[in-house]
């Protein structure tokens, strides 16, 4: 299964620290958040990997380059200096991606997501791990019913930023600018959405404080 980090996003939360440098090459313990990511999912298996690229995109490229130093593969979705949000950004990078689903991650989160073990259903459209609210974000995004996302009626979850998605969804839509979201919401109402809780570490790495959080759990591991 391929896997698509999406990189494209500006990081504007983390203030001055993303000026001169995209989110996804700051720094946890030594290592860039994009490089623990790459790092974490090829022990897992995963060797093909797709990121899209925006804001100081070409650092990226430059850091990364075809991943041939961390023994994975990696192509390269480039939106140039209008970034796609989310949805647009996965339906740009489809001829890279192909026809099979594939795993999306969002690089700016910290997480022990074992990402192997994730299946999606023949019949859904999408599969969604979730985690409970954090304090930033105590409404959370969708319901959750045992393993199906629903409307109402479970228990309101936050999405984590990891899901498996078949193309079908993105390849409907017209390209441009979009988000995820109302992709998800739509799936939902068809009842397409499949999902499941994850209990470990999952940090939303958003701000300079989460971002110090993640390297203290680091440092403390080592």
């Amino acid at each position: 299964m391929k896997v698509m980090i999406l990189a494209a996003g500006r990081g504007k939360r983390m203030g001055g620290l993303t000026d001169n440098c995209p989110k996804p090459l700051l720094k946890v313990a030594g290592r860039s958040l994009i490089e623990h990511h790459i790092l974490a999912l090829k022990k897992q298996g995963f060797n093909e990997f797709v990121i899209n690229v925006a804001y100081l995109g070409e650092q990226i490229m430059s850091a990364l380059g075809n991943g041939e130093r961390f023994g994975v593969k990696i192509d390269y979705s480039d939106e140039g200096a209008q970034a796609l949000e989310t949805g647009g950004g996965v339906q740009r990078a489809l001829p890279l991606l192909g026809t099979a689903p594939f795993l999306v991650v969002n690089a700016d989160i910290w997480a022990d997501i074992p990402y192997a073990d994730l299946k999606i259903k023949a019949d859904n459209s999408m599969h969604l791990v979730f985690v409970k609210n954090p304090e930033h974000h105590l409404g959370g995004d969708f319901h959750l019913d045992k393993r199906q996302v629903v409307e109402a009626g479970g228990e309101r979850l936050t999405y984590s930023g990891v899901g498996i998605f078949n193309t079908a969804i993105f390849s409907q839509q017209t390209a441009g600018v979009f988000p995820l979201a109302p992709l998800i919401r739509d799936a939902i109402m068809r009842g397409e959405v499949g999902g499941q809780l994850h209990t470990g570490v999952w940090v939303d790495v958003g701000t300079p404080q989460r971002l110090a959080d993640v390297e203290k759990v680091l440092n403390a591991s080592q």
